[in-house]
Parts: C-alpha cells; sequence; structure tokens
C-alpha cells in the first residue's frame, strides 16, 4: 500500500460518508490563505470527533490548539444548546481567522477562543473552578502533550473522555533514541497514560491523506 492509495481510500470514504459542507471547505481555504500549515484533520477524522463528542453527550469540550478553527467546527457541531467549547490558541492570527471561519459556519456563540501559550492559559483555566469537561482533544506542539494531558485530566471529570491526535509521527514514536521533540514528547504522554490509573486508554494507527500517524483516546475512569 501506498499513500497515494490512503489518499484514494480516505477520498471514498469521505464522499461517502461526510457531508459537503461549505463552511468547513471555506475554513480550510481561509487557513491555507493565511499561511497556516495543512496540519487540520482530515475531513473523516473531523467527524469521527463530532460523533465522539455526540456519544459521550458532551456539554463542555475543551480544544488545545485551535489553528484555522476546522476541528473546532466539527466539535461544536456536536453540542446541544447551552453547550460550550472552550479552544486554546497561541497564535493571535489564526485566532482571528479562527473567530470568522467559526461565525461563518454558524458555531461562533458556543466557542470561547482563549489566546496565549497553552500551558498558561491552562493553569487560569483551572483556576476559576469551572465544570469539568467532558471531552479535551489535544492537537498543539507535541512536545507538550504529556503536560496538556495532565492539565486536561485534571479538568476532567470520571466518564470524560480526551483524545490525543498525531501520536504516531510516522512510525517514529517507536525511536527511542531519537532527538526530535515531539517523539519525545509523545512518547513522554504514552508514559503517563501507561501509568496513570484514572484513565483507560488506547492508541490507534491511522493512514489516508495526512499520511501515517494515529490518535489515542483515554477514557477517565476514576476521580480527576
Amino acid at each position: 500500500m501506498t499513500e497515494h492509495a490512503w489518499t484514494n481510500v480516505d477520498e471514498y470514504l469521505n464522499e461517502r460518508l461526510v457531508e459537503n459542507d461549505p463552511a468547513l471547505q471555506a475554513a480550510l481555504a481561509d487557513s491555507a490563505a493565511a499561511g497556516m500549515p495543512a496540519i487540520a484533520v482530515a475531513p473523516n477524522q473531523g467527524k469521527l470527533l463530532n460523533l465522539l463528542a455526540r456519544l459521550s453527550d458532551a456539554r463542555r469540550i475543551l480544544e488545545v490548539g485551535t489553528l484555522g478553527g476546522y476541528s473546532a467546527i466539527w466539535l461544536a457541531r456536536a453540542l446541544p444548546t447551552g453547550g460550550r467549547l472552550i479552544t486554546l490558541e497561541l497564535n493571535p492570527l489564526h485566532a482571528q481567522v479562527a473567530e470568522k471561519n467559526l461565525a461563518r459556519a454558524g458555531v461562533r456563540d458556543k466557542v470561547e477562543i482563549r489566546v496565549g501559550p497553552a500551558l498558561e492559559t491552562l493553569a487560569r483555566l483551572a483556576s476559576e473552578k469551572q465544570a469539568p469537561f467532558d471531552l479535551s482533544f489535544i492537537d498543539a506542539d507535541k512536545q507538550n502533550n504529556a503536560a496538556y494531558f495532565d492539565r486536561a485530566l485534571a479538568m476532567s471529570r470520571r466518564g470524560s473522555l480526551i483524545i490525543v491526535d498525531n501520536v504516531v509521527r510516522q512510525g517514529g514514536v517507536t525511536d527511542g533514541r531519537t532527538a526530535d521533540p515531539a517523539i519525545v514528547g509523545t512518547r513522554k504522554l504514552f508514559d503517563r497514560l501507561s501509568q496513570e490509573p484514572r484513565v483507560d486508554a488506547t492508541a490507534i494507527q491511522t493512514v489516508g491523506v495526512k499520511g501515517w500517524d494515529g490518535l489515542a483516546i483515554a477514557l477517565v475512569i476514576g476521580d480527576a
């Protein structure tokens, strides 16, 4: 199998199972026009996030890494009336583009964008003592994956989901001698997942238009 074949399969799946949505397509186009890297989740992965949020009956969602708002649109559309998504973005320009994309998709009123370094923003968020998050999606700088997981866990409840993107790194996650900070950070995440008794976790490899990568999914089974 080649990456060309993976892409063809993704296109086939998306044509049949993912609705053709102008707002989502425009979000990708505007993100590209603003010079953002093409690292948003694939359409079928975005729909997976949407389905997981609906399956878990999520009313409060945390996202670490907004980019242009593509995944935020998928997540916000899963929220019921009164639901809330808080999404964190380091780059103010990215946040501005995301705000326009969310507004065009009709979900701006469900989403709060917080701008700044995510670890600092998460610390402030924890100090606010808000209700726990039902689902957290972590898709930011990979060297801080373990720290983001810890902070998301602290703001979760029994039954919450924590999802981390890009955990296979083209297979690089198995390299214990690498100096690549993204892989080192992802390996630290797996160390945490394997040692944390308050979660039950798994990970899957994925192939497709985003190449060879994967997702980690943790269910909170203890009091966070």
